[in-house]
């Protein structure tokens, strides 16, 4: 089905895992073209609570593919446009409507860290290592990586890593709330299922509307948010199940959510 990746469904959860071993998981042109059509599979399959985005356990992935990108010559108004599509490509992941769990073990630098960072939640193995090189080659990361790296571990501690182009270990990215857990290489995949199957007990519409609240919410002022929570809030409250919740609740039972 493609050739830069794989693409595996089971028990509710997507597992979409980079497959360009020999170039380090690269984001060639053809991968990201692929990763934008798995995910769309993924967001048409009812049966898909969930996606696993990872680059297998050696590697997730070492960024753009210098190699590609050094054949293609364009004008300065060219190369805008083309960001503008990358930046379109990453944020289809940022906002897509079920949560994106990164499973990450080897590097994840430059555009493969930015790839990260659109995930919901992020579990690394011990062999992981974060970093935005760009400027080594008097460049900035340009999708995404000097936003959405300073919403996350703050503007201090982003800024020291775009300045200077170092990496960080998993222990160092989970001390400054860049990965949610640090585990061993081979558990790593397990891990993340583990999480996924959590979030999957859980009502689906609750999730969906959590991650537009705070995704949403992160672009406006403090008044302008808490409308659109309470919007958010008002939309669940007829929802089947939040009275299923209820009712559960209340008849001290296991509750049974339909996603509806």
């Amino acid at each position: 089905m493609f050739e830069t990746l794989l693409y595996e469904k089971n028990e509710g959860i997507a597992t979409i895992t980079l497959n360009r071993p020999d170039r380090l998981n690269a984001l060639s042109i053809r991968l990201k073209e692929e990763l934008a059509a798995a995910f769309e599979t993924a967001g048409k399959d009812h049966e898909v609570l969930v996606v696993i985005l990872t680059g297998g356990l050696k590697c997730f992935s070492a960024g753009a593919d210098i190699k590609e990108r050094a054949k293609i010559q364009v004008s300065q108004a060219e190369a805008y446009f083309n960001r503008m599509k990358s930046h379109e490509f990453y944020c289809r992941i940022e906002n897509f409507e079920k949560p994106v769990i990164a499973a990450i073990s080897g590097v994840a630098v430059g555009g493969g860290c930015e790839l990260s960072l659109v995930c919901d939640l992020r579990i690394a193995s011990e062999t992981a290592r974060f970093g935005v090189p760009e400027v080594k080659l008097g460049m900035i990361p340009a999708a995404g990586g000097t936003q959405r790296l300073p919403r996350i571990i703050g503007m201090t501690k982003a800024k020291e890593l775009l300045y200077t182009g170092e990496f960080i270990d998993a222990q160092e990215a989970y001390r400054v709330g860049l990965v949610n857990k640090v585990v061993g290489v081979e558990q790593l995949i397990e891990e993340a299922r583990a999480l996924a199957r959590k979030l999957i007990g859980h009502p689906p519409l609750a999730i969906k509307f959590a991650k537009r609240a705070v995704n949403a919410g992160m672009e406006m002022e403090i008044t302008s948010a808490l409308d659109y929570e309470s919007y958010c809030a008002a939309l669940l409250s007829v929802s089947e199940d939040r009275i299923e919740g209820f009712n559960a609740f209340v008849e001290k039972r296991k509750p049974v959510f339909k996603g509806r």
